[in-house]
Parts: structure tokens; sequence; C-alpha cells
């Protein structure tokens, strides 16, 4: 016979024929763990007037396959703080109606829920469970235990009685904060206009293979409704699911546009790989350049200036010709002019301010003999190098422009730049390109938007998996191990 306060027996003389050594005696309510689902203190009440168990759960969102689909879901574990919510993945089990208490038949009061399967931690023991995810307000326990998690182990109830077993702490909650502190499955966004590019199918494939949901974005589908209580994202027409991580691939046309998309993300508390200001600074060349001056970071002698009446003196600021002229709006070496002499100088100056756009005037290293090296930075590590050279007759080294690649070791002093500027500018991933100089190393431009196919080609490495795993390290926190309470 069930009670319905929660014992699983009712004290009766056959109790006396039970092995009370193999059993474990719980109270009415007690301390739980859930660890695949980063949920190392729960208090539970148990439940067997409920055939499942039911875990309270907020922002309940399914994603994924639909051979495969998962479910992302909030769970407040801290009774009476609303502010703490630990972020859970978990694959979906089924989906079935879920009949009120002391209910024999499915009823209009009957809800449809997604359940998962899950490990339970109570005392000594460890064993699977099936639950169901319900949004239910102002629930008293987080966590309710029905007869079928009592079934799958050797457990008696003691109605008169609670927290008879281990009594854990929620102090390891207190470095947690919003995130999962175990690894799970995540959910990203890929912003981009171009899914199908080899950098693009490569970051694809390598969130896939990592058991991660990977949706791509195109960057001018998204519009936003600005509100200070109720502000989103929507693209084509709905409002977009809550990403634990976002990955921008903007081209640099919709610079302005894609960065306030990644403004929306970063406010709906998804990790940016590259953050909008960061996109925006190392895209700007002239800010690009004196923010790398402010932070004494090496680069070739730079001068801008509106006024014709300037040209003069802005050739002689940069060591006279030959010397480079570089369009502040400009990628993949496009807008880049080598002019040779004074009187070329003089004519492409003129020519760029005749059509009002706004130009850098740049020493020319004649030593670097058109080559550079594109240093690729994730997070503080330089994880790949490669050696850039121009094809004959140009000195623009960008593979785009036809140049080639190989493989080079870059010194320490190179790497430190790398580094520095990456850090500098707050990109978690970037391009950094160097020019070798008779003065030492010498920064020339920090890309926010890498490509992965020619620097992958030449160093043979998995570089795209490299950043899934480096989302996964700032997304997840390393498992914990529970901490009994002082008392």
């Amino acid at each position: 016979m069930w009670a319905t306060e929660g014992p699983l027996r009712e004290s009766n003389p056959l109790e006396e024929k039970i092995n009370l050594n193999e059993m474990t005696v719980i109270g009415w309510r007690e301390w739980v763990r859930l660890p695949q689902l980063g949920l190392g203190a729960l208090r539970a009440k148990i439940d067997t007037a409920t055939k499942i168990s039911t875990l309270n759960a907020l922002h309940i969102e399914t994603f994924g396959p639909i051979n495969r689909p998962k479910v992302r879901f909030g769970v407040r574990p801290v009774e009476g703080n609303q502010n703490l919510i630990i972020y859970c993945t978990a694959p979906i089990k089924d989906r079935r109606y879920i009949k009120p208490a002391a209910s024999d038949t499915i009823s209009a009061e009957s809800e449809f829920r997604t359940i998962i399967e899950t490990e339970l931690s109570l005392g000594p023991k460890s064993w699977p469970i099936e639950i169901s995810l319900s949004s239910e307000e102002g629930a008293p326990y987080p966590l309710l235990l029905g007869r079928d998690a009592l079934d799958a182990s050797d457990i008696m109830v003691e109605p008169s009685e609670d927290f008879l077993q281990e009594t854990l702490s929620y102090d390891i909650y207190k470095t947690v904060k919003t995130r999962s502190p175990v690894a799970r499955a995540l959910r990203i966004a890929l912003l981009t206009m171009e899914p199908s590019n080899y950098s693009n199918k490569k970051i694809i494939r390598a969130a896939e293979q990592q058991d991660h949901v990977i949706e791509t974005i195109e960057t001018t589908s998204c519009y936003m409704n600005i509100n200070s209580r109720q502000g989103g994202l929507h693209y084509n027409g709905e409002p977009l699911p809550r990403f634990d991580a976002v990955i921008p691939r903007i081209g640099p046309q919709i610079t302005s546009y894609g960065t306030s998309i990644m403004r929306q993300f970063d406010m709906a508390g998804a990790f940016c790989l590259n953050s909008a200001e960061a996109i925006l600074h190392s895209r700007d060349k002239l800010l690009a350049h004196q923010v790398m001056a402010r932070h004494d970071l090496p680069m070739p002698v730079t001068a801008f200036a509106s006024s014709p009446k300037n040209t003069e003196d802005l050739i002689k600021l940069v060591g006279g010709a030959p010397l480079v002229v570089k369009l502040l709006k400009s990628s993949q070496g496009k807008g880049v002019v080598l002019a040779e002499t004074k009187k070329a100088a003089v004519t492409v100056i003129d020519a760029f301010r005749g059509i009002d756009t706004d130009f850098l005037v740049q020493e020319f290293i004649s030593e670097s003999d058109g080559s550079d090296i594109r240093c690729l930075v994730l997070g503080n590590k330089v994880i790949a190098t490669m050696m850039r050279s121009a094809h004959e007759g140009e000195f623009r080294a960008n593979i785009h422009q036809g140049g080639q690649a190989n493989k080079v070791k870059i010194t320490s002093e190179e790497r430190k730049i790398a580094i520095k500027a990456a850090r500098v500018f707050g990109l978690g991933l970037a391009g950094v390109d160097i020019l070798r100089s008779n003065k030492g190393p010498l920064l020339l431009e920090v890309n926010s938007s890498p490509g992965l196919k020619g620097i992958e080609e030449i160093t043979g490495k998995d570089l795209a998996g490299e950043i899934i795993r480096y989302i996964e390290s700032k997304v997840f926190l390393r498992k914990f191990t529970p901490v009994k309470s002082a008392s």
C-alpha cells in the first residue's frame, strides 16, 4: 500500500524478514545529486503518490535533429534563490502525457511533458531514473521522486523522518553562476552569409562530431525587437531560441548590422567567440592602428590625413616612396595599393581623395620581400602559423590574391606580439598578420574572421575542432565533487 506523504512501505511484521543491511532507509525528504546534469545538491521530496519523478524546470526548449532530439532547460537548485539558474542539456528519451497524482486515466489536467533519463545519487547509491520536466510555478521542491525511481533500487522510506542520508551543501554553487558545471551538448549559432564555404563547413562538422547542435543563421535575415523587458532576436518570422554560444563569421560589407546582432546575442547571455566591440575595433583600420599604437605594438609607420594640402608631408611621415596606400574598408588584400615613386604616391592619394573615401598611408617594408606570417590565435595561444608569399609581380601576400602558403616556425617575440594583439582587441579568435623587417617583427593587421582553409592545409591541424573545444572550455566549468555541510 502506498502512502501519500512518502513511505515506500508501511511498517508491518514482514519487515523482520527484510535484510536491513541491504536496504537504504531514507526519510520523506532527502538531499540528492543529479551529477550528469551538473546539479550537485538538491533537496528532493519523496512523492510516492506519483509514478514518475518530476524536475521543476524553466526555459524548456527542445532542439537538435529529429532522430537525436535534445532538450535544454534551467533549474533553480537553491530554494528561495531566484537568481541562481543552472542550465542543463540532455537527450530526450520520450514525450508523454503525465497523469495527475491519484489518477488512473489521462484527463484534461494531464500534462504533455518531455522525459529524460539521468543518474540519481542518493546516499551511497547511484542509479539511472526517468524524470519528467515540468514548469510548475511555485513548486516547493525542485525535485519530486516518484515510485519508479525508488523501485529501481533497494530503498525503504521512513515517513516520520527526514534527511537520514548524507547532508549536502549549496556551497558548490558559489562559483557556478549561470553556467553548467558539467560537459553537455551545446546549442551553437553560426552567424554567417556563406554557410557552404570551407571554414564554416569545417566548424559545423567539428561541432557535430562533439555531439553539439550548430545552427546556421544568416546575418541579414535576423531582426530585433529592442525592448528593455521583452527584447529579442527574430529570424525568418520566428523568435530565435537561446543559444549557449555564437560564432560570428560576419563579412566586412555588413559589419555594422552584424555587430548589432552580436550585441543582442550577448545581451541574451550567449558566449560570443568574438564580441561586437572587438570586431568593430579590428575592422576599422584607423582605429585598429590607434589601438596598436596605444599598446606599444610594433607596426610600420602609418599616417592619416584628410586635406590635400597635407599630401607632401604625409608622404614624408612614412619615409617617402615606395609606400602603401590602404582603404580603411578593405579585406583580403583588396583596396591596397603600392606606390613605387613619389609621383605615383601623389596620384594614388589624390585619386582616393577624389572618390571621397578614407585611407591610410603606410611605410613599405621592402625587406619582407612580399611575404608575411599569419598567426591563428585562439584564446591566449597561437594554435597555427603559416608564411604567405606573394606571386611574382605582386606585393600582397594574401592567398585570395594568388599568394602561396608554406610552413613557418615563428620566434618567441613574434608569438608574444600575436597573442598580445588578439588580447588588446578582445578577440577570442584572431588571424594576426606579422611582417619580418630589419627592425624586428611588425604587426600588420588583426583579422576577426580568419579563414581556415589555407592554414589547415599547410599545418594539417584540425583547427575547427580546436575552436569548438575552446568554446566548450568557456561554456563548461570543471566537474565538481559534492561538499558535505559542516553540520
